[in-house]
């Protein structure tokens, strides 16, 4: 169901965000049904809401505060916090690391902007201080580790310049999957562990000593780069002869290549380097990137980067509301659930995906806000709420949609896209399982993801809305089923990035090992069903207004 959490999510639907015809658009008003905001039916539904909501926070906090009968078993794993001298669950080892580094980034982004700015008035070249200072960037963060990493950009680009576009992206495909894997197997490769001679590099390791946990997003800028060289080799074209025609669309940066000439050595550095992309995304692909570098774009105002800055900081806020108030990330890791309700069971494992979802759209917007700054803009990540989510595909679209649309350009397209959509998809989640950890769990997470969709791609093919979208029982047909992709949504995202197969099953079996736990079960789904409906009509709003975010 969606609740408050998500006020702070999105910015101001926007058309920007996802590029469509002015035709398109006009159908999509065409095609929306009249407005049931204020039917007695959704009268109901408000009500269902105001009584439910509170009970879901309750729940949670109940369960993990220092008033829980389990409260002993996980005490140690929270800090010290600052809001009216409660701990803080700071336990979550991922967004510790961005928490407690906040304001070392905060510093980066203030120095940036004002080296930039300086930069700029003696007509320093842009990609130049780009590469300037992701060098002193880098070599903080990292120290002689540095050196590692572009000696595997160095290898990356000879490859997309000794073979034709098969055989080159084969082996871009075989070389970054193979340093995957290597750099989880050998951690980083130690230089003592290389070469026991030049063990002394291994006593300065920068800020984050482990710079291979961050390369991932480097492995996905390599393959861009060959991929959009490639392209450009077998599809010439230039996007600086087409903006003297017409105006150049989101989509013509990312699928219209930059002069041929443009695809060299230094380009390609600072590119992967761009810092404040480097650590987390969102993911901006060579071309697009190449023609911000170039290019001032109207989608970035100082007024929409305030305001996007301000947006950011209250999810900070919000998420510092939570780590303060529901210790449930510590109370998820002891898995105990002895002694609570079906209901504070449920929840716990709610506002974990909360926390979950809050620790991964807070970085990603506080760097996207860093390249606003910059005067680049990267897709956003997370257009919809976690709550405001009722489809596995579309889900997959609005979550992590940057690296979406990486994977949709250069890995489902070229398998073949929707001629085999059930093969590729598993290809595809296979790989993004191993491209976030080398874990059995996340293995399961992707293997679950692509049999979760399985049932939503039949029923649309029993029941297509062309046939059945008039009928007035089409749309609670439509709700049941959503119900039933938000709990496999919700099972498989634990399974990945919370309490893993033997914790779920734990929880599960708590749950129902009560009489309580059925009827629990069919209250919960009812309540679902309000939440779906909700979202449909947010949905039937947007097209009224002529935004498809097609999530």
């Amino acid at each position: 169901m969606i609740n408050p959490l998500c006020l702070f999510s999105l910015e101001v639907l926007d058309t920007r965000l996802i590029p469509e015809s002015q035709d398109k658009l006009n159908q999509n008003k065409r095609n929306a049904t009249q407005s049931r905001w204020r039917t007695p039916e959704f009268f109901v539904y408000y009500i269902i809401f105001v009584a439910v909501v509170p009970q879901m926070f309750w729940a949670a906090m109940s369960a993990s505060n220092e008033k829980s009968i389990n409260y002993h078993l996980y005490e140690d794993k929270l800090a010290q916090g600052w809001i009216l001298g409660r701990k803080v669950d700071n336990s979550d080892a991922q967004y510790a690391g961005f928490r407690d580094k906040l304001p070392i980034l905060a510093g980066a982004v203030v120095l940036h902007y004002v080296l930039r700015r300086m930069a700029n008035a003696v007509r320093i070249r842009r990609l130049l201080f780009d590469v300037g200072f992701a060098a002193i960037f880098l070599a903080v963060l990292y120290g002689f580790s540095t050196v590692k990493i572009f000696a595997i950009y160095v290898v990356n680009f000879l490859i997309s310049k000794s073979f034709n576009k098969r055989a080159g992206m084969i082996a871009t495909w075989i070389f970054n999957i193979m340093i995957l894997f290597l750099n989880e197997w050998y951690e980083g490769y130690k230089f003592g562990s290389l070469i026991p001679g030049l063990g002394i590099l291994d006593i300065y390791c920068g800020l984050l000593p482990r710079w291979d946990v961050n390369f991932n997003f480097s492995v996905l800028r390599m393959i861009s780069y060959n991929y959009d060289y490639y392209e450009s080799l077998a599809n010439p074209s230039d996007i600086e002869k087409k903006q003297l025609d017409d105006a150049v669309s989101e989509i013509d940066r990312i699928s219209i290549g930059p002069p041929k000439a443009d695809y060299n050595f230094f380009n390609y550095i600072a590119y992967l380097v761009y810092t404040p992309l480097y650590i987390a995304g969102p993911i901006l692909t060579f071309n697009d990137f190449i023609y911000q570098s170039k290019h001032s774009l109207a989608s970035v105002s100082q007024k929409r980067t305030l305001l996007y800055g301000l947006r950011v900081l209250a999810c900070i806020l919000v998420m510092e509301w939570l780590l303060h108030y529901m210790y449930v990330v510590a109370l998820s890791s002891v898995g105990v659930w002895e002694g609570l309700s079906p209901l504070q069971i449920s929840m716990v494992g709610f506002f974990n995906l909360k926390t979950i979802w809050l620790k991964l759209l807070i970085p990603w917007r506080f760097f996207r806000l860093w390249a606003l700054l910059d005067e680049i803009d990267p897709p956003e990540n997370m257009v919809r709420c976690m709550s405001n989510n009722y489809s596995a595909s579309a889900f997959w679209r609005a979550w992590h949609r940057s690296y979406n649309r990486w994977v949709i350009r250069y890995l489902y397209v070229p398998l073949g896209g929707a001629k085999h959509p059930i093969r590729n998809m598993l290809i595809v989640f296979t790989f993004v399982a191993f491209w976030h950890d080398i874990q059995l769990r996340l293995l399961a997470w992707g293997w679950l993801i692509t049999l979760f969709v399985v049932p939503e791609v039949a029923a649309k093919l029993v029941f297509p809305a062309k046939k059945w979208g008039s009928r007035p029982i089409y749309r609670h047909m439509c709700a049941i089923g959503a119900v039933a992709n938000i709990y496999m949504m919700m099972l498989a995202n634990l399974v990945g990035f919370a309490v893993g197969l033997a914790g779920l099953r734990d929880m599960l079996s708590d749950i129902f090992s009560s009489w309580t736990g059925i009827p629990y079960f069919l209250f919960t789904s009812a309540c679902l069903f309000v939440g779906v409906q909700i979202m449909f009509e947010v949905r039937a709003q947007e097209a009224r207004q002529g935004i498809n975010l097609r999530c």
